[in-house]
């Protein structure tokens, strides 16, 4: 079988190599994207990453390829209906970080309570340890809102009864066998939106779950409340995010996923406001983020939840396997598409 490995590690390349001994596979350092010059009529199998989208276009590049495998959990990254048009098998790796990412989550809702950012800096900056200014707040006691119970929200669930929060659940599909073993209670997500202190969102990004977290819901959270999503960017609707930190609904939120991931130059921005943009709803998204980067009480990282050595070694290890299940022509276990 012949395989495009995009976006791999230098690491990745002997490892995954050695694994897959006897098939052929090409490694780039980047995404489908910025290898545009690639394309292959005798490609059996694409491995992606988050970066990489793939579409009609794309698909167009390697017109043989049967199997897609992505190394993550999400997949909106792909267009699973031209896939299936085509026959072409799509895998994912779901189970690799739910620990890994709740931890991450908590990191962030710990820095903000705690103020670790502007303590550190403001050490840094002027070599005093001035205490002023500073002062946080207790997790012990506070009403954690995990939207999203699944694989990653449980973990988060568990951290927060180990922090003595007051834990309340929403989740489409509610298990009050799995709210007693896991101690919280489901709640609607306007209820959980009213009481709770700080809301953490785990939930996957599909058409149902766009802008969950829209103008209409921020104005129904309680008042200073604190936001984290480590899920996609567009389940929370920027604009409507933004307003809620400028009137106080929120205190602050820790973020690390935004609606218009991407680098951006100081040159490029400036391109943006001095010249037609192709989309005005993309460029108030683009602003918006900035201004989120900006924020004081704002806590922005580059979607590295999921990125630790135990992780990002379950997801190759998951994706080999994906691979291999594909080159023997059997069914792939972790397809979402095509077989």
């Amino acid at each position: 079988m012949k395989i495009h490995y995009f976006s791999a590690e230098p690491w990745e390349q002997a490892y995954v190599q050695g694994q897959l001994a006897g098939e052929t596979v090409l490694f780039y350092d980047g995404s489908v994207q910025a290898h545009a010059d690639v394309s292959d009529n005798e490609a059996d199998a694409l491995s992606i990453f988050i970066d990489s989208r793939i579409g009609e276009a794309e698909l167009a590049r390697f017109p043989r390829v049967k199997y897609i495998a992505t190394r993550s959990t999400g997949f909106d990254h792909i267009d699973l209906a031209a896939c299936s048009a085509r026959g072409i098998a799509v895998a994912t790796v779901p189970n690799y970080g739910e620990h890994t990412v709740a931890e991450f989550a908590f990191a962030l809702l710990l820095a903000l309570a705690r103020k670790v950012g502007e303590a550190r800096a403001h050490v840094r900056q002027t070599g005093t340890f001035t205490q002023d200014g500073f002062r946080g707040f207790d997790l012990s006691g506070k009403t954690l809102g995990v939207v999203g119970c699944g694989h990653i929200g449980v973990h988060a669930i568990r951290m927060g009864n180990g922090f003595g929060m007051r834990v309340l659940g929403f989740d489409a599909y509610p298990d009050e066998a799995f709210a007693r073993e896991h101690r919280f209670a489901y709640v609607s997500l306007e209820d959980l939106l009213m009481q709770s202190d700080i809301v953490t969102l785990h939930v996957p990004y599909n058409p149902h779950t766009h802008h969950l977290l829209n103008t209409e819901r921020f104005q129904k959270m309680k008042k200073g409340s604190y936001l984290i999503n480590t899920a996609r960017g567009a389940v929370v609707e920027t604009a409507a995010l933004v307003e809620a930190l400028k009137d106080g609904t929120l205190a602050g939120a820790g973020l690390d996923v935004l609606e218009e991931e991407g680098e951006m130059n100081e040159q490029e921005e400036l391109a943006l406001l001095r010249v037609p943009h192709p989309s005005e709803a993309q460029l108030k998204t683009v602003l918006a983020d900035r201004y989120l980067i900006d924020h004081p009480r704002v806590i922005v990282t580059p979607h590295i939840a999921f990125n630790t050595d135990e992780a990002v070694r379950r997801i190759t290890d998951t994706t080999v396997e994906n691979l291999r299940a594909a080159a023997r022509g059997e069914t792939i276990a972790n397809a979402v598409a095509g077989a």
